[in-house]
């Protein structure tokens, strides 16, 4: 069990990759930076789902870095310990690929948002993944604290673009940021509009 604070890198890309992580409590990103310097927000996750589990399809480094959104606590299991579990703990294996069938999902769905939405449906999209829309088990609707810069590098946009959709999101009652930012459920007309 590890403690990481807000802001603190937990790995970083190249670093060697010889276990799984399991958040249990907290948020964390991930992101990929380019050659050219530039970084690319791949997810933000929250309590109850793995990362780096490429080292179990024999990534020997991190292809990315997971940085803490949050305080968290964060439970490691080594490779081979982990591969001991899934084999033995038939509750835990159904858990591990049941998240990877929907991390998996997700990223397909992540492709096709940025090849064929524009900026403010994935902006908007985004808002409601963050807030734990259709989770049933997560009804949380306030997004944890996360920067314009950030929402523009996870959709592919500029945050001056990002800018003007909120304050746009706001004006028409989809969000309210007076307070931390709340998402309301009517984004979703954004989202679901031709």
């Amino acid at each position: 069990m590890v403690k990481y604070r807000r802001g603190e890198v937990i790995y970083a890309q190249g670093d060697a990759g010889n276990d799984i992580r399991y958040l249990q409590k907290g948020g964390v990103k991930l992101s990929v930076l380019s050659k050219a310097g530039r970084e690319a927000v791949v997810a933000m996750l929250g309590a109850g789902e793995f990362f780096g589990e490429g080292c179990l399809a024999g990534q020997a480094a991190r292809m990315g870095s997971a940085t803490a959104t949050t305080d968290c606590t964060i439970l490691l299991i080594d490779k081979d310990q982990m591969v001991r579990l899934l084999h033995k703990q038939h509750a835990l294996s159904d858990r591990f690929i049941a998240h990877m069938l929907a991390r998996n999902i997700r990223i397909e769905e992540d492709l096709i948002d940025q090849l064929f939405n524009s900026s403010e449906k994935r902006l908007a999209r985004t808002l409601l993944l963050l807030a734990r829309y259709g989770k049933h088990d997560q009804p949380v609707r306030e997004v944890p604290i996360i920067s314009q810069a950030t929402l523009a590098d996870m959709i592919g946009t500029t945050r001056s673009r990002v800018n003007f959709f909120m304050k746009k999101f706001q004006r028409m009652g989809f969000i309210d940021y007076t307070d931390g930012l709340k998402v309301d459920h009517s984004l979703l007309t954004v989202v679901l509009h031709d």
